[in-house]
């Protein structure tokens, strides 16, 4: 996927019924997941440029528009927020690592999350976090699938966070619904295949590097730009690798490959990363 040659960055935003009577009166312009903004950030070969959403230029309409496309697999989510519980079947995670290694105890706190009102669970077997040593497909599904199996049955919406095809196969034909990787289907060369077989809504993140490797790729020039250019080379190899545009949700790696204000400068240009239309 070229990226786009002219970029809109959405700013004023709106939410739910403030943003559509905006849209309605003409004073903002829609975005995906319900959202509208009121002012645009024009970013083009002559350089930027601020303007109203409500003066957007006709030659820019165009743009514009692909700022609120959903893709169909995804469109369930839209227009109201989802609460995705994460679950860490890991002894060394960042944030819960050796909590749930146990599968009955992720398994309860996979429920209790249902219970308090998750839309849908990220199950994990291998950590990620800065510096972590990669974990093998067979000692991943060894930690994971008791749990999948056990969520799957219980009618969970399940999302598996791995970097392996075979762990990715095994879990779709278990009943899990989303295949999420840190690599964009980079690491593993069967990935993408796995995913377009199954027909599944995937997320592709932004990452430079491994897990272990990563710290020493956050060198940029233009931050927010070369992760959007970026990911649209990932959005391209896997359409080509067969896997549906209307499959394809991102996410731009939030300390992955970015330390320090690299992150808050990232999380405060989220929207340009809307020109790829695709769920963020």
């Amino acid at each position: 996927m070229p990226i786009p040659g002219r970029l809109i960055e959405p700013l004023g935003l709106l939410d739910g019924d403030q943003g559509e009577a905006a849209v309605t009166a003409g004073l903002a312009l829609p975005l995906s997941g319900g959202q509208a903004f009121t002012i645009a950030r024009l970013i083009g070969a002559d350089g930027e440029r601020l303007v109203a959403a409500a003066a957007l230029p006709a030659d820019w309409r165009e743009a514009a528009a692909a700022l609120a496309r959903t893709p169909s697999l995804w469109s369930r989510h839209a227009g109201n927020p989802a609460v995705m519980g994460i679950l860490n079947v890991t002894p060394d995670s960042f944030s819960d690592g050796g909590r749930h290694l146990d599968p009955a105890a992720a398994i309860a706190a996979g429920q209790a999350m249902l219970e308090a009102g998750a839309d849908m669970l990220d199950i994990g077997g291998e950590s990620t976090r800065p510096g972590a040593a990669p974990v093998t497909p067979a000692e991943e599904l060894a930690r994971i699938l008791p749990v999948v199996s056990a969520l799957a049955r219980a009618g969970a919406t399940l999302s598996i966070d791995t970097r392996h095809a075979a762990t990715m196969r095994a879990c779709l034909d278990m009943g899990a619904a989303i295949i999420n990787d840190v690599t964009a289907l980079k690491h593993d060369p069967e990935a993408a295949a796995v995913v377009a077989a199954a027909g599944c809504p995937v997320i592709l993140m932004h990452m430079r590097g491994t897990p272990e490797t990563m710290g020493s790729h956050a060198n940029y020039t233009e931050l927010p730009r070369e992760v959007l250019g970026e990911l649209a080379e990932r959005i391209a190899e896997a359409e080509a690798a067969g896997i549906s545009p209307a499959a394809i949700a991102i996410d731009h790696g939030i300390g992955f490959a970015k330390i320090g204000a690299q992150n808050q400068t990232l999380l405060r240009h989220t929207g340009l990363l809307r020109n790829l239309g695709r769920p963020i």
